[in-house]
């Protein structure tokens, strides 16, 4: 099965001690490993912290400048660059290494900077040890050079893109309102010209999770993708001033009524997010569309991992593993937290600066949050059929109460559970199919041995 995001599994124990050179700077002596395992983890890195050229009205990111005090043009210096990069290949043993740029808009940066980082990358690499680069762009800035350079230097590109003009540009806009569709496909033609692979990073919000197969269809037939991200919208009101997980209790709502759904004044969640009867009729409908159309051909990454998980296999996405802990986030100032959408004060592991990356990779505090994933899940997921399918999805979204009245349940699991019934009826015939083709792939290496 193909994957969008690359699988990482995180050990209880897995150690490392922190000790700083004659110059300051810190290093790291990695635990000895069990044969067969490897040191690895993943970042996201905000190079330029929440600075965008674009006013999404849904981004979970922009309100970071307030928050984390940042500066008006926040940049990540080249001293910070290569401690990044130096740190971040040293805390890793396994073949792979993936740098993944975000932000805000990474593109601000300007070539310079990945140019800089793709010369430093090269310079710190173990032997035998491969280097990945994927860069999730909103496009508005991509032109003849950028394509070159990521065409030259193997980028993988995640496109934003939330279906057709008229649902895309309800929310995608400039600083002074303008449409930005556009932009999104003058920026996958240049891509497509030079041949650099790109996916789609689709925010299925409570707009668009109304049309499954005008987003759908665009995205595979006049975007050209055959890799699509479906990430849902889910913000809660107070989401720019209080931390995840670090909610009121006593005020969750409970599962299905009307303060559990977008669009009531009272509502737990912002209007634009998502309603989670409607998430779970899109990824249906386009299951239904993609199955009888597209298996095989298009890369859907939660249908993906519904199939891996189905087979027993590992999770292919952090929100559907029974743990997580292992994709964390650095700041333009070498700041490190806890994940992606955990960018709050509050999950601050340290700076890199003061701290190696492997030691607070690999630390008790970050093995906590992890595992906190499957320790924290409420009564009602442990007795669900689809447990090991879903195994409470992300943290960050568990905003109600089980109808039990128990806190902690996942805003999306009216939804995640209409879904994960509906496939039911595909699932037996799909994992003949591919259980088919792994031993078909098995008998045809094995005559090439011979």
């Amino acid at each position: 099965m193909a994957q969008l995001k690359r699988r990482l599994q995180f050990e209880e124990g897995d150690g490392s001690f922190l000790k700083m050179t004659n110059h300051g700077e810190p290093t790291v002596s990695l635990a000895p490993q069990p044969t067969g395992y490897k040191h690895c983890f993943h970042a996201m890195v905000k190079p330029g912290g929440a600075l965008c050229n674009l006013n999404c009205t849904y981004c979970y990111y922009l309100h970071k400048e307030g928050l984390l005090h940042q500066p008006h043009a926040p940049r990540m210096s080249a001293e910070m660059l290569e401690r990044h990069i130096r740190q971040y290949i040293e805390a890793q043993t396994g073949d792979e290494v993936v740098f993944s740029w975000q932000g805000g808009e990474p593109t601000l940066l300007g070539l310079d900077f990945f140019r800089k980082a793709v010369e430093l990358e090269a310079r710190y690499k173990k032997p035998g040890q491969r280097i990945e680069n994927d860069l999730q762009t909103n496009g508005a800035l991509l032109d003849e050079q950028w394509a070159v350079f990521l065409k030259q230097h193997n980028f993988l590109v995640g496109l934003s893109c939330d279906g057709p003009a008229r649902l895309h540009d309800q929310h995608r806009v400039t600083k002074g309102g303008q449409p930005t569709h556009d932009k999104v496909m003058a920026a996958a033609k240049l891509l497509r010209k030079h041949n650099v692979p790109f996916n789609a990073l689709c925010v299925v919000n409570r707009e668009n999770a109304k049309y499954p197969l005008d987003v759908y269809r665009f995205l595979t037939r006049e975007l050209g993708v055959w890799r699509v991200q479906f990430i849902s919208c889910v913000e809660p009101k107070v989401f720019h001033q209080v931390a995840p997980q670090r909610w009121d209790l006593e005020n969750m709502p409970i599962i299905g009524s009307p303060l559990a759904r977008p669009g009531f004044a009272d509502s737990v969640v912002t209007d634009w997010s998502v309603d989670p009867e409607d998430w779970g009729r899109f990824l249906c409908k386009v299951w239904d569309d993609w199955y009888k159309r597209d298996y095989g051909k298009v890369h859907v990454d939660l249908f993906e991992t519904a199939v891996a998980q189905s087979l027993g296999w590992p999770s292919q996405r952090c929100v559907t593993a029974e743990f997580c802990g292992k994709g964390m986030a650095i700041e333009h100032n070498g700041d490190v937290f806890t994940c992606d959408h955990y960018v709050y004060p509050e999950y601050k592991v340290g700076n890199i600066a003061e701290t190696h990356w492997g030691a607070m990779a690999y630390s008790e505090t970050q093995q906590r949050f992890g595992f906190s994933k499957s320790r924290t899940l409420a009564g009602y997921c442990r007795e669900c059929t689809f447990l090991k399918l879903c195994w409470g999805e992300c943290p960050k979204n568990r905003l109600v109460r089980a109808p039990n009245g128990e806190p902690g349940l996942n805003y999306l699991c009216p939804g995640m559970k209409h879904f994960y019934t509906h496939i039911q009826r595909d699932m037996p015939e799909i994992l003949r199919r591919v259980k088919k083709d792994r031993a078909r792939s098995f008998q045809a290496n094995e005559r090439r041995e011979q």
